[in-house]
């Protein structure tokens, strides 16, 4: 087990690529993945306070979506300047009335499938800040709202490698989860229960678009970060579900490590034990799943991972407990042995797990961790 101390702050970019890119790029790419580095590192205590003060606080439940986004116009004070509230018409700033709307396609999402009521379920208002920074490449949920950089746009155009953080529906989608996540199954942000944390985000994130898209299973393109790369990097996107590892392969940004199955598992001392990383295995294995079934990925697979998410995973679930969750849960909505069932256990096949195989728990959690989630006092390194 790794002890080194780990960053709970889940970014979208994950720090092996921007490392990679301070070891590789040009002096003023290196400049700024060493900028943004820092900056998230600054927020890693900041998240926890802000997270615990929204646990104690009740937000006042607001009729359907309430969405309000702020311009932090380069500066790092949050929230910033009110540019656009729940109803008002686009303003004309592309980043602001895209966090606009893919906060609204999330929110519609959980609603309209799912029948959750914002993040939190009791209608937490959706408050998102754009222009964080001064080429701040990465985006982030604090714990009580989403945050944006606008990439590299300040590099000459040779050596930009990202776009606004906005532009990729699925990465909006990813992170607003995290919040989902945060007010249900609280995973930690530390090896198999942190990448769990991750894959539930690329997978919501990636269902966010297909719904907009009206996309089957077949057609989706099922890559998280479509759209933030410019013309400069060789890559589809940061990550993919249908082929992890393959996502890009780049000279600056390095080549996709994510693995796809548990023999290619990375045991690493980053990555908070690699949690962007080895996310790989378990976002394939919805793909596969999702395939199986067919039709809209987020009708009957997005429903099995939902309900899981929601009733079943706990702070320190593995792959393991996950299959076997996700296993239990399909036989439940679907019945034993249905269709369904039995393409959740060949989506895990695939990725080298077996249902019921291993020492996964198969009824979540015990009397000491539902009482230590009851209390709030497993969150030293739980991602909320």
């Amino acid at each position: 087990m790794n002890t080194r101390p780990h960053n709970p702050l889940e970014c979208i970019v994950p720090p092996h690529m921007l490392e990679s890119i301070a070891e590789r790029g040009s002096e003023a790419q290196r400049q700024w993945a060493l900028a943004t580095l820092t900056q998230s590192e600054q927020f890693r205590g900041e998240r926890n306070a802000m997270t615990q003060f929204a646990t104690l606080v009740k937000k006042a439940a607001a009729a359907g979506k309430n969405r309000s986004i702020y311009d932090a116009q380069n500066g790092t004070t949050l929230p910033g300047t009110l540019m656009r509230s729940e109803g008002d018409p686009p303003t004309g700033d592309l980043a602001v009335d895209e966090a606009y709307d893919g906060s609204g396609a999330t929110y519609d999402l959980f609603k309209d499938i799912y029948e959750r009521d914002s993040i939190d379920g009791s209608g937490l208002p959706l408050k998102s800040t754009v222009h964080y920074g001064q080429g701040y490449d990465n985006a982030f949920w604090n714990g009580t709202q989403m945050v944006y950089g606008d990439g590299d746009e300040d590099l000459p155009p040779d050596q930009r490698l990202f776009n606004r953080f906005t532009a990729a529906l699925d990465i909006i989608g990813h992170e607003l989860t995290h919040g989902v996540t945060q007010y249900e199954a609280r995973l930690v942000y530390w090896e198999q229960p942190g990448a769990l944390n991750e894959s539930m985000s690329d997978v919501f994130g990636s269902l966010v678009k297909q719904r907009l898209r009206s996309q089957t299973a077949d057609e989706a393109d099922w890559i998280i970060g479509e759209g933030l790369f410019t013309s400069n990097v060789s890559g589809l996107g940061i990550r993919s579900l249908k082929a992890p590892g393959t996502a890009y392969d780049d000279p600056v940004l390095g080549k996709d490590p994510q693995p796809t199955h548990m023999d290619n598992y990375k045991d690493v001392d980053f990555d908070n034990g690699g949690v962007h990383i080895n996310s790989g295995i378990p976002n394939h294995a919805f793909y596969v799943t999702a395939r199986e079934i067919g039709g809209f990925a987020w009708e009957k697979a997005g429903q099995i991972w939902y309900v899981t998410l929601r009733d079943k995973l706990q702070t320190r679930s593995t792959f393991q407990d996950a299959a076997n969750l996700t296993f239990q849960v399909a036989g439940t909505l679907f019945g034993a042995g249905s269709l369904e069932q039995q393409a959740v256990r060949t989506g895990w096949a695939e990725v080298g797990i077996t249902v019921g195989g291993g020492d996964g728990q198969t009824e979540p959690g015990g009397c000491l961790e539902a009482l230590l989630r009851m209390l709030g006092t497993a969150t030293g390194e739980t991602a909320r």
